[in-house]
């Protein structure tokens, strides 16, 4: 049976959607058009307004509706400290550790040459320019623990090496509540390499 196509566009809409495939974008198309209207319009007008006022931070990159993040414009944060991310969701990751007091700096990704994304892209040469600019005395390295994401680590390494500033790694292994019958090889070497004094 074929859709009129109002319903089919709002389906095909949906599945821009990260992980929302064909039957996922049909239940939620369904579910708002018999279910929650009023839900519908008021995430029609908020995705709207997001879409056109949202941009990013002047400093670190975050999204954000103002010229500075909340998190850059806060007189209450380390200005010595900058933590590294690759994606916005990084950001809070971080944050709800509620352990880190610095700054960020957001790449919008990591390198991978095949896909053209180079450190243009990612902004680098911004990065080594704000160090230079600002005086940050440690620099944060949290991308993902992924071939790209340790190319992405090295590379801003050898970018900062003739800067003065620490730059460090965040460390990878096994996770709290974790059990080791359950870890990955790989995870648990890197714990063990990265193992310190109790």
């Amino acid at each position: 049976m074929q859709f009129s196509p109002l319903v089919s566009e709002l389906v095909d809409a949906l599945r821009i959607l990260p992980g929302v495939g064909p039957k996922s974008a049909q239940r939620m198309a369904f579910h708002l058009l018999e279910r929650n209207r009023d839900g519908a319009l008021k995430l029609a007008g908020v995705l709207e307004r997001a879409m056109r006022d949202v941009r990013h931070c002047r400093d670190c990159r975050m999204l954000t509706e103002a010229e500075l993040c909340s998190i850059c414009a806060s007189q209450n944060r380390d200005r010595s400290l900058l933590c590294v991310v690759e994606n916005p969701v990084d950001v809070f990751a971080v944050e709800q550790s509620s352990s880190y007091r610095g700054l960020y700096f957001v790449l919008m990704g990591h390198l991978s040459p095949l896909d053209g994304i180079g450190p243009n892209e990612l902004g680098i040469p911004l990065l080594v320019e704000r160090v230079a600019a600002t005086g940050v005395k440690e620099l944060i390295v949290a991308t993902n623990p992924t071939v790209e994401g340790e190319a992405t680590a090295h590379y801003i390494r050898e970018a900062l090496r003739e800067r003065a500033v620490a730059v460090s790694r965040i460390a990878h292994g096994v996770p709290m509540g974790g059990e080791l019958e359950f870890v990955d090889g790989n995870t648990l070497a890197r714990a063990l390499s990265g193992r310190r004094s109790i």
